[in-house]
């Protein structure tokens, strides 16, 4: 029997195939390459280069590789970019992911872990946010994930498929062994785009707004280590072949930091100042957004190893100038 990951040549679909690898499993790897980098996944792992929508590609994997569980990484993540293209994220986070539950049914895949979003959550009302808020996405991406949770939720219920859906706050850092990390050069996650900003590789970090509600004015974040979300999804893979219920968990530390407090954090790290510019609020941004992050500790059994901000930055940053020595020995 096999696992398939779905975006499995991406940052952090890459890092649960080293985690799965590493614990024994059987993998295979589906993935568009649209975003994703075959040479940081194990050499022994078979890649299959296509959409999770192509209904025929996905049922013939099921079958030849007798897959038995599906982690689902494979979407479009940008939420500015889905403001402008919406349809775009309907088709690839939504519509891509209804043909991929209807082929894993009728292979006869038994367990489903989806890889959600905090962003569902919209602006919470409180803070901590549990898994029980009522969601109110402010984004298309934000709803094309809730409609494929309700989606999965509902095939679940009819078909008998044993799911976790995962939501993940902000994801950064990168494998310590340096095999994996985030490798898009166009990113958007603060913490990459603030060290690529440090190490000359952009003009500048922009900070989108400064007049929150909050004690900076900055907007506040969890952060959460991707070899601990990766870790996440193991125990989740875990706990549903030993006959777990249903479930929906928060994927993060239960603690915030400001944009501010993240620039800081890299700076210290770099050992030098960080080119800023002020910009104004982006649509879609939630105020403050943190985890109530203790039914998946309890529920679980999964206890974070890296629940550090500067430690995640350390190891972004290792990445990043690892990435940059790789480039000069290609131009080289």
């Amino acid at each position: 029997m096999s696992v398939l990951v779905t975006g499995g040549a991406g940052y952090i679909g890459s890092h649960m195939v080293h985690t799965l690898v590493e614990a024994g499993e059987r993998v295979v790897v589906l993935d568009n390459l649209s975003t994703g980098r075959t040479a940081f996944l194990p050499r022994d792992v078979p890649v299959i280069v296509g959409d999770v929508g192509d209904a025929i590609l996905v049922a013939s994997l099921i079958k030849s590789h007798r897959v038995e569980a599906i982690l689902h990484f494979a979407a479009s993540i940008v939420v500015s970019e889905s403001i402008g293209h919406p349809l775009d994220y309907y088709r690839n986070n939504t519509a891509n992911s209804r043909t991929l539950l209807e082929t894993a049914i009728a292979g006869g895949v038994r367990h489903f872990i989806f890889s959600s979003t905090a962003a569902v959550y919209g602006n919470p009302l409180q803070v901590p946010v549990s898994e029980d808020a009522v969601p109110v996405p402010l984004s298309p991406y934000g709803w094309s994930k809730l409609m494929t949770e309700v989606m999965l939720q509902d095939a679940a219920t009819a078909h008998g498929l044993s799911y976790v859906i995962l939501r993940y706050f902000n994801v950064a850092g990168a494998d310590p062994r340096m095999r994996t990390g985030h490798s898009a050069p166009d990113a958007t996650h603060l913490i990459k785009v603030a060290i690529q900003a440090a190490l000359g590789l952009r003009d500048h970090l922009d900070v989108f707004g400064t007049d929150y509600p909050t004690p900076d004015g900055t907007c506040i974040r969890d952060y959460i280590h991707v070899c601990d979300l990766a870790r996440a999804h193991l125990s989740a893979l875990d706990y549903l072949r030993s006959k777990g219920p249903n479930a929906t968990f928060n994927c993060g530390y239960g603690r915030g930091y400001s944009v501010l407090q993240v620039i800081d954090s890299v700076r210290r790290a770099v050992g030098h100042d960080i080119p800023v510019r002020i910009a104004s609020r982006r649509e879609g941004d939630p105020v403050a957004i943190i985890a109530q992050a203790s039914k998946i500790r309890s529920r679980l059994s999964w206890s974070p190893q890296f629940d550090d901000l500067d430690t995640i930055i350390d190891h972004a940053l290792a990445w990043e100038r690892t990435l940059m020595r790789n480039r000069r020995t290609v131009e080289q």
